[in-house]
C-alpha cells in the first residue's frame, strides 16, 4: 500500500492578483495626478496664490513627497502579489530594498516635515495636524518594524508591517472617496467634518490591512491536504 503524502491544494489565487494590483493603482491615481500637476506648477514657476504659496516658497518637501509617493504606490501595488514574490523573488528583494522602503521613508518624513513647517489653511490646523503626525509616525514605525522583521527572517511579520505602512500611505487615495462626495453635496467642510473625512480614510485603510493580514495568517495555518 502506497504511503499517503502531503500535498497542498492548487493555488487559484494568482488569477485574482492582477485585479488587486489594478485596484491599488487606481486608488493612487487621483492623488498621483494631482501631485504631477503640483510639480509641473512649481517647475513652470506658476503665479503664487494663497492656495499654493507654501509649495512655491518651499518646494523641496512637497516635490520629494510627490516623487516618493509615486514610486511607493506603484512599486507597492506589485510587491504584495504572491506569484510575483515567488517567481521573481530577486526583483521583490531589490525593489523592496532600493525602491519601496526608501520611498516609504521619504513619504512619511516629508509628510511630517510639511505638517510641522508649512503654513497650512486653518481647517488643517490643530486636530487634522495631530492626525497627520500620528499617521506619519505610525507609517515610519511600520517601516522600521518591517525592515527589522526581514532582518531576523520573520517573513510573515515583515509582510504584515509593510501592508500596514502601505495602507496608511494610500490614505490620500481613500480620502478622495471620503471627502469628494460630501464636498459635492454639502460644499466646503468645517474643521470637524474635515477631521472626520480624513480620519475615516486612514481608519478604513487600516481595517482593510488588518483583514488582509488576518487572511494571510489563516492561510499560513491551514494544514496541507492528504493525497493518497
Amino acid at each position: 500500500m502506497e504511503t499517503p503524502r502531503l500535498q497542498r491544494k492548487p493555488d487559484t489565487r494568482p488569477r485574482r492578483e492582477w485585479p488587486i494590483a489594478a485596484g491599488l493603482l487606481l486608488l493612487a491615481l487621483i492623488p498621483s495626478i494631482a501631485g504631477v500637476v503640483r510639480v509641473d506648477e512649481i517647475a513652470s514657476g506658476a503665479t503664487e496664490t494663497a492656495a499654493n504659496a507654501r509649495f512655491m516658497r518651499t518646494p523641496l518637501p512637497v516635490v520629494l513627497h510627490i516623487i516618493g509617493a509615486l514610486v511607493y504606490s506603484i512599486v507597492g501595488a506589485f510587491q504584495f502579489l504572491p506569484r510575483l514574490r515567488r517567481d521573481r523573488n530577486a526583483w521583490h528583494r531589490f525593489a523592496g530594498r532600493y525602491l519601496l522602503v526608501p520611498a516609504g521613508f521619504v513619504v512619511a518624513a516629508t509628510g511630517l516635515w510639511m505638517t510641522a513647517f508649512y503654513d497650512t489653511p486653518s481647517i488643517d490646523d490643530r486636530a487634522v495636524a495631530v492626525s497627520r503626525y500620528i499617521v506619519g509616525a505610525a507609517m515610519l514605525a511600520c517601516l522600521v518594524l518591517g525592515v527589522a522583521a526581514i532582518g531576523r527572517r520573520d517573513y510573515f511579520a515583515h509582510g504584515s508591517w509593510m501592508i500596514r505602512a502601505y495602507a496608511l500611505a494610500l490614505g490620500a487615495g481613500t480620502q478622495v472617496l471620503t471627502s469628494g462626495p460630501p464636498m459635492l453635496l454639502f460644499g466646503e467642510p468645517g474643521e470637524l467634518a474635515r477631521l472626520l473625512q480624513m480620519d475615516a480614510a486612514w481608519l478604513l485603510n487600516a481595517l482593510v490591512a488588518e483583514w488582509v493580514i488576518a487572511r494571510r495568517r489563516a492561510a499560513a495555518r491551514r494544514p496541507a491536504t492528504m493525497d493518497a
